[in-house]
């Protein structure tokens, strides 16, 4: 994915222009794990868990954090949403983690 075309205003923002995908956003399966209690999203209501990283909230703004979120849990794509801070949700969907990534970026390159 070449972010540079992809996402132009995104990509304007940021200060490392040599930058991959997984800088910008971590989507991640929840799986069950009994002996870890780090995430406090259940698997079988969350079905990823997304972590937006420093380079998106500061091209974003601390002032567009809450509208980005606003428009995830609004967005029929996720079936369950949940904020657990400004940058960490969790949500159950039946799309793939790259088109989970790509329904964000594309979210945020049109608040940018």
């Amino acid at each position: 994915m070449n972010l540079e075309e992809q996402y132009p205003k995104l990509f304007e923002k940021l200060e490392d222009k040599d930058i991959e995908i997984r800088h910008l956003l971590n989507v991640d399966e929840n799986e069950e794990d009994y002996d870890s209690e780090e995430f406090e999203f259940d698997f079988e209501d969350y079905n990823f868990i997304i972590y937006i990283a420093e380079p998106v909230q500061n091209a974003l703004g601390e002032e567009k954090m809450a509208p980005l979120i606003e428009k995830l849990e609004a967005n029929d794509a996720f079936e369950n949403f949940v904020a657990s801070e400004h940058d960490l949700y969790g949500v159950k969907s039946n799309l793939n983690g790259d088109e989970i990534a790509a329904l964000i970026l594309d979210m945020v390159e049109g608040m940018v």
